[in-house]
């Protein structure tokens, strides 16, 4: 049984949420430990962590970096944390690179971190990572994420992952109570809500964008059916290609539902809960990842980038430090029937040419 395996069969059984990922933390800094990094625990407050080794010769300091966190689902109408990303995938990648990066004495000049980070889900992680310090010293930083099947069989790999900006709007729609029988007297909040579900989804950018802003939950209830509700919650996902345009459609939606309540003497508090950048990628880290790529499958194992509308905090990392090359790639693995479907499964061999992979771009930064 490989190590990759091995690790995975255990963080794959200890699912956690954002920022509680205590049981997973602490495993992979035991593991980190006991292969002869100097580790960092608790980034920030948190339950990230940092292993660092320092080859003492002149060189750049490269970064690998996992996510750890699980996702909420409600499953027979529970909640509970499953791994259906593949994070716990990709910490089990990342911490065997690291163990077999020094059982076979790869590094040669400069510095390898290891970057164990939580709440990637809610696109918080990367953020408080930044803010403790992790990649202050960081010249190049990498990432990977598990890719479905329809975008990339298992023995293939793409050197670039262009993810999309994503944003979540929260609003509360505040308006007046009243009697069912007598509406005249109150402010319909859900109206206020609809108006601004049909405002917002009669904007457009250019139709050249790959874009989207749609409303994806709504909560309302005056608690009977004969009142008038004087408060209704809605929640908006924004999609956009590139952070410019993210920047145009956040502003024309935020625009869209603070007209439509006013229309109808509604008020409309709106907080963006949650931002994640679009991929900001250096050509450079991408070639190092495409040669590694061929390095382990060969010419025809290398795909050309894709493009996706989804959202990945990675980002935030060259969003926050633009002086960082940062390169994120995806690995093929078969994976079906979908990233956070509860019954997403991936041939787990894979996980063992990650690993090669990750050795081999170490290999050429640092080897």
């Amino acid at each position: 049984m490989s190590q990759v395996f091995k690790h995975y069969q255990y963080l794959h059984t200890i699912p956690e949420l954002g920022f509680e990922e205590h049981k997973t933390s602490a495993y992979i800094s035991e593991q980190l430990k006991k292969a002869g990094y100097q580790v960092t625990e608790h980034v920030n407050g948190t339950t990230g962590l940092v292993a660092l080794y320092d080859s003492g010769k002149s060189g750049p300091t490269l970064a690998l970096r996992a996510d750890m966190d699980a996702l909420g689902h409600i499953i027979d109408g529970k909640h509970c944390a499953m791994h259906t990303c593949g994070h716990d995938a990709h910490s089990s990648i990342a911490l065997t690179t690291a163990q077999q990066v020094m059982q076979e004495n790869i590094v040669k000049k400069g510095r390898i971190k290891f970057i164990f980070q939580p709440a990637e889900e809610l696109g918080s992680g990367a953020l408080a990572m930044i803010e403790g310090g992790a990649i202050d010293d960081v010249d190049i930083i990498m990432g990977l994420h598990l890719r479905p099947k329809e975008e990339c069989p298992k023995g293939f790999a793409t050197p670039a992952m262009y993810y999309s900006a994503s944003t979540t709007i929260e609003v509360d729609f505040i308006g007046v109570p009243a009697h069912g029988a007598r509406p005249h007297l109150g402010i319909n909040a859900l109206d206020a809500a609809s108006l601004a579900i049909q405002s917002v989804n009669a904007i457009h950018l250019n139709p050249a964008l790959c874009y989207s802003a749609k409303a994806t939950r709504c909560l309302c209830d005056a608690g009977v059916t004969n009142s008038i509700p004087a408060k209704a919650n809605v929640c908006w996902d924004l999609r956009a290609p590139t952070n410019q345009a993210m920047d145009e459609l956040k502003a024309k939606v935020l625009q869209a539902i603070e007209f439509a309540a006013r229309s109808i003497g509604a008020s409309a508090n709106a907080v963006v809960s949650k931002e994640i950048p679009a991929a900001e990628i250096n050509d450079e880290v991408t070639e190092i990842i495409a040669q590694g790529i061929k390095d382990v499958l060969g010419d025809k194992g290398l795909i050309a980038p894709v493009y996706t509308p989804g959202g990945e905090d990675f980002f935030n990392y060259p969003r926050q430090k633009p002086t960082i090359k940062a390169g994120f790639w995806g690995l093929g693995v078969d994976l079906q029937p979908g990233l956070h479907h509860p019954n997403m499964h991936f041939d787990l061999d894979a996980m063992d040419i990650g690993v090669n992979i990750s050795k081999a771009c170490v290999q050429r930064v640092l080897g």
